[in-house]
């Protein structure tokens, strides 16, 4: 998912973005100056496209003078794309941006500060959901970009299927796991995969490598996040990624707890519960729910509607499971909308960004029920749409709520950090390498902050 960009890349676009910000940020303009013109906007979710098309249109109706070119990529394309733009000066005046990305781009100066602004234009930060505004202030103290959504991991089931093996969904939604035995976890994870003779996991006879129905998917290895693989075990067994969050600059995967984890979640595929990781590329871990491949998914809250838009699927959504501490665990990730250095128009782009943050955007966002918006009001009128469709996504806001998420691991040099994480976390997953090999992939990955 990350690529890191080359030296010559860097050093093309870290001049570039320097000749155009002048310093890092002195561009930064109010929203109340005199905008006008045309602007480009990016975004990589398709589902989201819609809604935020109809924030360009009413944007253009309130401010008649400013255009709004809304473009959407899938997520590979799409930071390729940003990439090649912030180098060649092609590159979109507003874009969504990343925990793991924006990092970087500040170290490069390829982000515009919108401090001068906020304070100019008296932007509420105290609107959205608590901690969300502070993870876009970097490490020199400047604000590179205004929150719009947040997520969190829960348990996406198959109704039909959890009924069929006689489990309720209070059995689902109370599971406690653990790296010894894996818990109720595990034990229903074995009892709701089936292979092709129609023997269940848990009993006698069961053939691992002929498996018609899985008791839980597998997307991937997970890398240096593994947001919706794997991190919300780890969550439960006081691992963190880094030293601090954010702007860490140690790596814990010399931990035993981490290495337990994978361990087990690992032996899931050798006890034929889980998918083989080869299996995983090139393919799609909701389509395989949605063909009833799979009985579990873990998975994250802007993957809502696409679960629910599967036919023939009766979908339910429960809480992770309990870890050895007691409580639950969700990666808590927000994204936030920036601004590009090089932009020619940053009157024009920065009264786009402050819309987006505001309720007149985030409202719309809201309505469509597709994810949760930053500013706490909105993100309870989206919890509202989805249960007007139907949909119960308590599971993903009883997280927040309780206080039982952590940040996404926010640092520099993270695409290098993956370059590393990434071919260690496969050759474990693939049976090639035992997790204690992770101790020397983090010694490699704590180099590069040396």
């Amino acid at each position: 998912m990350k690529k890191a960009l080359g030296a010559a890349a860097v050093a093309a676009a870290a001049a570039l973005a320097l000749s155009a910000c002048a310093g890092g940020g002195s561009q930064n303009a109010s929203a109340n100056s005199d905008a006008s013109g045309t602007i480009s906007y990016w975004l990589w979710d398709a589902n989201q496209l819609p809604a935020y098309q109809q924030c360009a249109d009413d944007f253009h109706k309130a401010n008649p003078n400013i255009t709004v070119n809304v473009t959407q990529t899938g997520w590979d394309d799409y930071w390729t794309n940003i990439t090649n733009g912030f180098v060649g000066g092609n590159g979109p005046d507003v874009f969504t941006d990343h925990l793991s990305k924006y990092g970087d781009f500040v170290k490069n100066n390829q982000l515009l500060s919108l401090d001068d602004a906020v304070k100019a234009d008296n932007v509420n930060l105290g609107q959205y959901n608590k901690g969300l505004a502070d993870l876009w202030v970097g490490q020199d103290g400047k604000r590179y970009g205004l929150p719009k959504d947040w997520d969190t991991i829960s348990l996406f089931y198959n109704k039909d299927l959890i009924s069929k093996a006689g489990l309720t969904a209070d059995q689902v939604g109370s599971l406690s796991w653990n790296p010894t035995d894996g818990g109720t976890f595990e034990k229903a994870i074995a009892h709701l995969t089936v292979d092709t003779s129609g023997k269940r996991g848990d009993e006698a006879g069961f053939d691992k490598n002929n498996v018609a129905v899985y008791g839980v998917g597998l997307a991937g290895s997970g890398a240096s996040e593994g947001q919706t693989e794997w991190s919300w075990l780890t969550g439960t067994t006081g691992w963190t990624h880094t030293d601090k969050n954010p702007w860490g600059t140690h790596f814990n995967f010399d931990d035993k707890k981490v290495q337990d984890t994978i361990t087990w979640f690992h032996s899931m595929i050798d006890k034929g519960y889980m998918p083989k990781l080869e299996t995983t590329v090139g393919a799609s871990m909701p389509d395989a729910f949605g063909a009833g491949k799979a009985a579990i998914n873990a998975n994250g809250s802007w993957m809502i509607g696409q679960y629910f838009g599967y036919k023939g699927i009766n979908v339910g959504i429960a809480p992770t499971p309990t870890g050895p501490d007691g409580k639950r665990a969700s990666m808590y990730n927000g994204l936030a909308d920036s601004i590009n250095a090089a932009t020619k128009n940053p009157a024009a782009a920065t009264k786009w960004v402050e819309y987006l943050g505001s309720p007149a955007c985030q409202d719309v966002v809201a309505a469509k029920a597709v994810v949760f918006p930053a500013i706490s009001e909105a993100a309870d009128k989206a919890s509202a749409a989805f249960k007007a469709k139907g949909i119960d996504v308590t599971p993903f806001t009883q997280q927040v709520k309780d206080n039982t998420t952590f940040l996404f691991p926010i640092t520099e040099n993270a695409a290098k950090v993956d370059g590393i994480m990434k071919p260690a976390m496969d050759a474990v997953f693939s049976g090639k390498s035992p997790a204690s090999s992770l101790t020397d992939a983090n010694s490699q990955v704590n180099a590069l902050f040396q």
